[in-house]
């Protein structure tokens, strides 16, 4: 297998949106930078959602500003409601991401609702989003395990990706969220929602608890999946997810596809001194083994 595969790098949003301890703008806009010096042409670069539940994303639209991510189709910024996507829009954001689960018990902790509540919520929103010409992404987590509710079976995944399509996203991200499924539960949800919607509009994003991230990115490879969202250093965790670690690492998804023949876009020393600017700076301490193995000699 060859050809491109085009990483979302969701560090400045997923990546941070759950720390504890306050994140200087500053840095988050120094940190979009070094991540597009590498070569990073699809971010998440933050969230236009309550400030009260998810206080490290309420300078967004600074950030935006400061980065020069208005009018960038490849920058994306979540939302969580009408209000959300009013803000995207006075932002100029080019691209917005929706958010929902396979879970019921994990909707209604997170977003307030259950699935089928959160798809009547974000019909209009999407309709809207694509009147005004935005890229629109789906996000469905839990897609493999629920921290409540336990197993998911591959169809009701399907059946919320193909909701999610229907009524406009143009792209939907299937969210491993507790990082502990294998390969083969990996596949069995990519085939079942492969049959609704088109694996080009497929994206896999993938949480690394159990050390499984990588090896199930290369499952979703292996079918077919060209989009993979990971994040700088392993940044991340799921505050609705006890336990959960952070997202697969950029750096470690990188080097395995550019050793198995693929082109990322992505320069490796570019992307470990973002990494090492999130240990010095943000004081983070990356999970990747690939830091751990090239980033002191870079």
């Amino acid at each position: 297998m060859s050809g491109r595969v085009s990483i979302v790098e969701v560090g400045p949003r997923d990546g941070l949106q759950a720390r504890r301890e306050p994140v200087e703008t500053a840095a988050r806009v120094e940190l979009i930078g070094m991540l597009r010096r590498a070569g990073i042409q699809r971010m998440e670069v933050g969230a236009f959602v309550s400030p009260q539940r998810v206080p490290r994303m309420a300078d967004t639209a600074q950030v935006m500003e400061a980065t020069g991510s208005r009018d960038r189709p490849g920058d994306m910024v979540l939302v969580a409601n009408m209000r959300g996507l009013e803000q995207a829009l006075e932002a100029r954001a080019r691209a917005i991401a929706v958010f929902t689960a396979a879970s019921d018990a994990f909707a209604e902790r997170n977003i307030g609702s259950t699935v089928s509540a959160s798809l009547e919520r974000f019909a209009p929103i999407v309709a809207q989003a694509r009147d005004e010409g935005l890229f629109v992404r789906g996000y469905i987590s839990t897609i493999t395990d629920c921290p409540y509710a336990g197993r998911i079976e591959p169809d009701r995944v399907a059946s919320v990706a193909k909701a999610l399509r229907g009524m406009g996203c143009c792209e939907i991200a299937l969210g491993e969220t507790l990082g502990k499924a294998t390969p083969v539960r990996i596949a069995a949800v990519v085939e079942a929602v492969a049959r609704h919607v088109p694996m080009e509009g497929i994206a896999a994003h993938f949480h690394d608890t159990y050390g499984m991230g990588v090896a199930n990115v290369w499952e979703a490879v292996r079918l077919g999946v060209r989009t993979l969202d990971a994040a700088a250093g392993g940044l991340g965790g799921c505050p609705f997810a006890p336990g959960a670690a952070g997202n697969v690492a950029t750096e470690d998804v990188v080097y395995l596809l550019e050793e198995q023949g693929f082109d990322t876009g992505i320069a490796m020393a570019g992307l470990l001194e973002a990494v090492r600017f999130c240990r010095d700076g943000l004081g983070i301490a990356p999970s990747s083994r690939v830091f751990k193995a090239l980033g002191a000699s870079l």
